[in-house]
């Protein structure tokens, strides 16, 4: 199975399934000598875990990161940093009833016909619980990379958005509370959603914006490693993920030149910044902000028609735990996943 690994320089390998013994992953690449700050990584693991509110999966996983190389006395070696997070807390018995069953809009039927086979506890390798490995890797990368600001939050969920743009809100109020929106009222407004659609045995997606400040000038390389390129693809390469934009986004294709170029100022700073802090694939030193857009939980705690592997259909009801929405628990995800993209570039720069 290809397709375990992520970056050029600085590259994270992850492996293990949802209901599995454990998860983890190799951080290759990482320089030697970076102190590490382990506090910081499991906070970002708590983050991300289940358990932690009303609005979210009720699945509880300690998620405590065990190094097992690559870090002596604190630092880096300079050698691949092997690590671990033990799964204690699988119900393997809430999925038995799909065993012969392929969920709709899940990777069941995908899976069995590309491999032959599937793991059906709670998606396997499919499954998002995959992400926290993600969030290790991306927490040293944050730790490379400290005069660079990441900064993720819920702009929408469902059809409540925010008016207001990341420059308009004060982002240090991100983890104010559980839906994790800057904006209070807005949150409120979230989390009732959240709450509603939970109680029907529904699902409902969300949008998460990231900022990333003090980016230098000259990450990215042309033609085919665009910065925005694998910005995207790091994205989109996140479960429940539908969408990615940065900048103007899908916006921009309804101005003129002449409202979208950004002007420059004598510093080579922009008046506007709708390129997004990204010009020819290279970054410019503005802001880089963009949005990942994220679809419903597949599961639903309703019945509905599904296949089996005979071949026909037959009704089905979700069963275990699940999140009714993704984005309160993914906003440290988009974080790892811009810090892992960011810190590969960092190196990659620095050999010309």
């Amino acid at each position: 199975m290809a397709g375990n690994s992520y970056g050029t320089l600085f590259k994270i390998t992850t492996f293990g399934e949802s209901h599995g013994v454990a998860i983890g992953g190799v951080i290759d690449g990482c320089p030697a000598g970076l102190t590490i700050n382990f506090e910081a990584i499991q906070h970002e693991l708590d983050r991300r875990k289940p358990g932690q509110s009303k609005i979210v999966t009720q699945r509880k996983e300690p998620d405590e990161v065990e190094f097992l190389s690559g870090i002596f006395e604190g630092k880096t070696t300079g050698t691949p940093i092997g690590f671990n997070i033990r799964n204690t807390n699988q119900k393997s018995k809430d999925y038995s009833h799909i065993k012969d069953i392929y969920r709709p809009s899940h990777a069941d039927y995908t899976y069995e016909k590309k491999y032959g086979l599937r793991d059906y506890r709670g998606g396997g390798r499919s499954s998002a619980r995959e992400t926290a490995c993600r969030v290790v890797a991306g927490a040293i990368a944050k730790q490379l990379l400290s005069n660079i600001e990441i900064n993720a939050y819920v702009s929408a969920v469902g059809s409540i958005k925010l008016t207001k743009n990341y420059q308009e809100l004060d982002l240090s109020n991100t983890e104010n509370n559980i839906i994790r929106c800057p904006d209070d009222a807005t949150a409120e407004q979230m989390i009732q959603l959240i709450n509603e659609t939970r109680k029907k045995g529904d699902t409902v997606g969300g949008i998460i914006t990231c900022v990333l400040k003090n980016v230098p000038i000259g990450l990215g390389e042309p033609v085919f490693d665009k910065l925005h390129a694998e910005l995207g693809k790091a994205m989109l390469s996140i479960n429940a993920v539908k969408g990615f934009e940065y900048g103007s986004g899908f916006d921009g294709a309804k101005m003129f030149g002449s409202d979208h170029n950004d002007l420059f100022n004598n510093d080579g700073s922009t008046k506007t910044n709708l390129s997004g802090g990204v010009q020819g694939g290279i970054s410019n030193g503005m802001d880089i902000y963009f949005n990942v857009a994220f679809k419903p939980v597949a599961t639903l705690i309703q019945k509905q028609e599904a296949l089996d592997s005979s071949g026909n259909l037959v009704e089905m009801q979700g069963k275990g735990r699940h999140d009714p929405c993704v984005v309160p628990r993914a906003v440290p995800i988009v974080e790892a996943m811009a810090a892992l993209v960011l810190a590969d570039f960092y190196l990659r720069n620095k050999i010309y």
